[in-house]
């Protein structure tokens, strides 16, 4: 059985988060290892509270399970506090970690900011670095390089200032540009461009589960190219069969 670990922030309407997260590694016949780094009270229209966990008990929690489970794939996502950063990068070293993905989750999908601007810099320094893939959409590729993305050729742009922070990949993701949606690839020195028809509407958690199924099919052994077409693909097919629960952002189909 393969394993993928999701560490990030706990969303009580399993729309986003680690609970979306797991969901898509069972969609992929991934087992789903899950730490939480903050609880959050949130609903389909927003975020209300965040609760960092205490440092020791997250680092207790990471320490323990990888004593005893390597998975073969992992993933971050929301990281609020710029303490969690280093012992994160320490234990990926320490346990000999591959195929880490990260998700540098910024604001929520109704725009609430849930990290801080230090937490962004350490992501960068300690993190980065140790990444298979990095998967920001356009507005924190923006954040992260200073450059204003308003089309392809400026995520191209942002993609090789990105690169060269040290992941071994990036994918920007432009489902908020205006008139359709980019996945853009930068692998191996060479652009992929997946382009599709933008839907119209508000969905919740797009960036977690686009992030956590290429986690799964790193776990899987597909390699980065591989995932992000089929990441691409999963997600393209969850937001045309979204559905409503509460009164706000529609819910993916995974």
């Amino acid at each position: 059985m393969k394993t993928a670990l999701t560490i990030g922030g706990s969303d009580p309407t399993g729309g986003a988060g680690i609970q979306a997260d797991l969901k898509t590694f069972k969609s992929f016949g991934v087992y789903g290892l899950s730490i939480p780094t903050a609880l959050t009270a949130q609903n389909t229209n927003g975020v209300t509270g965040i609760y960092d966990l205490p440092l020791g008990f997250f680092s207790n929690q990471l320490d323990t399970l990888l004593k005893d489970i390597k998975p073969d794939a992992l993933k971050t996502g929301m990281l609020s506090s710029s303490e969690i950063v280093k012992p994160i990068a320490e234990k990926i070293k320490q346990y000999s970690l591959k195929n880490l993905v990260i998700d540098p989750v910024t604001v929520s999908s109704t725009g609430v900011p849930l990290v801080n601007d230090k937490a962004l810099e350490f992501m960068k320094d300690y993190l980065f670095p140790l990444a298979k893939a990095i998967t920001p959409n356009i507005y924190e590729a923006s954040l992260f390089t200073g450059i204003n993305i308003q089309d392809e050729e400026d995520m191209k742009k942002a993609a090789i200032k990105l690169k060269g922070f040290g992941p071994e990949t990036v994918i920007i993701t432009g489902g908020h540009l205006e008139k359709q949606t980019i996945d853009l690839l930068l692998y191996e020195g060479e652009f992929l461009s997946l382009q599709r028809e933008k839907i119209e509407g508000e969905y919740h958690g797009t960036g977690c589960v686009f992030s956590s199924a290429i986690t799964a099919c790193l776990a899987l052994g597909y390699d980065v190219r591989e995932a992000t077409v089929k990441a691409n693909e999963f997600v393209w097919k969850a937001i045309k069969s979204a559905f409503s629960l509460g009164k706000g952002m529609k819910i993916l189909n995974i």
